[in-house]
């Protein structure tokens, strides 16, 4: 039997041949861009492979957690979807950490999951995924195993489309083994909007009462970067010469951080946040939740006498803000509404924050043991371009490298918004992927790298120009710190947070990635420039304090 004829906007090579499901994805994904495969083999998945096309890409990952967070990387730095591929059930299990933060990185992805023969589906076979479309629920927008083999072009295709429908985020469609072989039908050529444009009405509301307050602030969070709104937003802050500040826990900056109005970053507390921003008689959240909290608070959410407003690409945050307006729609088109209106009366400048964006730390005395986080991230400050990209999973570090290394262009920032740990090492790696020739800087704690250190081998394996930089203070610091806010003295022991022993030259040794170990203040400087000089995968693992 011969396939039937092709869908005109579809190249016809292969007349004389059966077109199968098989062939119906690879055209699809062709069409979509999507011709880097991130995946860990499984043998139920193995028939896609087949004939693999010379035009795609098998990014191999040695553990499904490691997949993911490569294409996470990969599809926040290109802009549009990536496609993975997991082992079942066991597989999506391994995947699920950093599939729950894909799905609060709000990242594009098809991820693909292979599922026993449907002929013994009925006897519980080995390998076979129970409920496979429940398994990674409530973290992907939409899931599916289609009821016929015919119908997976199709559930794929509806699957990129809702993954690219903001708010974006992972779906999941699963595929028996025996599926790939099927006869089938092209998938027609379709162009499907992904954004919406927020309510003029409101977007009024919002303008007029910015062209009225005196003293405004701006909340910036990582969609403002997702939906390509830097420079927009910018523009908007400058116009009305707000005070701009980073909100709790982003994933990606959307404000030059060394503009003059800006102020700084939010933490993830209520009262510290109300505190921060007393003053501002108005406050605008763009692209971000109002707030992001991490442990329990009491009192107002916002300063006394201020009124909030928000916009948002996801209506379920709309949803949840608990006061003020919300306008649900795409980030930039919002912003360049804003923008469009008439020019307000111009207003002073705010006066500048009081502490500096950066202070330089000294260097360690003779007598000191290990240097300090400040003086290595100032160090890594010194040589790196303002255009490297740092993908950052470093938790007890963070607020010393919003100090002391400061990011000042779009799309040059990645970290995770869940939390979860076990995403920077391998988004990295992504993000190298999709900007070819850019210089990548991993900047990881070491309790966060052992989560996927295998990340490595894909970046030698790719030759990518990643230096992995691993902050080694031998211990889970974030969770030290943290435990006194859970009634700990400060000198009481920490159950479970002590990491001594952990080798990480020796560990990149044995992935093929060149390592060394920075443990003198005085030789950091040549260490880190020798690595990133080198444009291609290294570690350094730096001591500190």
């Amino acid at each position: 039997m011969t396939r039937s004829a092709p869908h005109p906007d579809l190249p016809d090579t292969r007349r004389d041949a059966p077109f199968t499901v098989r062939d119906a994805v690879i055209d699809l994904l062709r069409r979509f861009g999507m011709t880097s495969i991130f995946a860990n083999p499984g043998s139920t998945e193995l028939p896609l492979f087949r004939d693999f096309p010379a035009d795609f890409r098998y990014v191999l990952g040695l553990q499904e957690a490691v997949v993911v967070g490569m294409a996470d990387g990969f599809a926040q730095a290109s802009a549009n979807a990536s496609f993975v591929n997991l082992h079942s059930a066991a597989g999506v299990g391994n995947a699920m950490g950093n599939i729950f933060t894909a799905f609060r990185n709000r990242t594009p992805m098809v991820i693909t999951a292979g599922q026993q023969a449907r002929s013994i589906l009925p006897f519980d076979p080995f390998l076979a995924s129970t409920q496979a479309t429940e398994l990674p629920k409530p973290y992907v927008k939409w899931s599916i195993e289609p009821a016929r083999a015919e119908d997976v072009p199709l559930a794929i295709a509806r699957a990129y489309h809702v993954a690219m429908q903001e708010p974006r985020g992972p779906v999941l469609v699963s595929i028996p083994v025996d599926d790939w072989d099927r006869l089938a039908e092209p998938v027609p050529l379709r162009t499907v909007s992904t954004a919406t444009r927020p309510e003029p009405q409101l977007l009024e509301q919002i303008g007029a009462a910015l062209d009225a307050c005196d003293r405004p602030a701006f909340v910036i969070g990582g969609a403002v970067d997702r939906a390509g709104a830097w420079d927009d937003a910018v523009r908007l802050a400058e116009r009305h010469r707000a005070r701009v500040y980073v909100a709790p826990m982003s994933g990606r900056c959307g404000f030059p951080e060394d503009h003059r109005l800006f102020a700084g970053f939010l933490p993830a507390m209520r009262e510290q946040i109300v505190e921060r921003l007393g003053g501002h008689d108005l406050i605008f959240v763009i692209g971000a939740p109002a707030f992001v909290y991490h442990v329990e608070g009491h009192g107002p959410h916002v300063p006394d006498g201020a009124s909030l407003y928000q916009l948002i690409d996801d209506p379920g945050v709309a949803a949840w803000t608990p006061v003020g307006t919300a306008v649900v729609g795409n980030i930039r088109l919002g912003v360049v509404d804003l923008l469009a209106r008439p020019a307000p009366k111009l207003r002073a400048l705010p006066a500048p924050r009081e502490v500096p964006p950066r202070a330089v730390p000294p260097m360690p005395s003779a007598q000191s043991v290990r240097m300090s986080v400040a003086f290595a991230l100032q160090t890594l400050a010194e040589l790196r371009d303002a255009a490297d990209i740092v993908v950052e999973e470093a938790p007890s570090s963070r607020s010393t490298m919003q100090r002391y290394l400061p990011i000042t262009r779009s799309g040059t920032f990645f970290t995770m918004d869940s939390g979860g740990l076990g995403y920077g090492m391998p988004a990295a790696v992504g993000v190298a992927l999709a900007k070819p020739g850019t210089r990548v800087i991993a900047l990881i704690g070491d309790g966060s790298a052992m989560y996927s250190i295998q990340a490595l081998y894909s970046a030698v394996q790719l030759n990518l120009p990643v230096t992995f930089v691993i902050l080694n203070n031998a211990r889970y610091a974030a969770l030290q710190e943290f435990a006194p806010v859970f009634g700990f003295a400060a000198t009481d022991p920490v159950q479970g947070t002590e990491l001594p022993g952990i080798d990480f030259v020796a560990l990149a040794a044995g992935m093929g990635c060149p390592g060394v170990r920075a443990s003198d203040a005085e030789t950091l400087h040549d260490v880190l420039r020798e690595a990133l000089d080198a444009r291609a995968p290294r570690l350094v693992e730096v001591v500190v304090a």
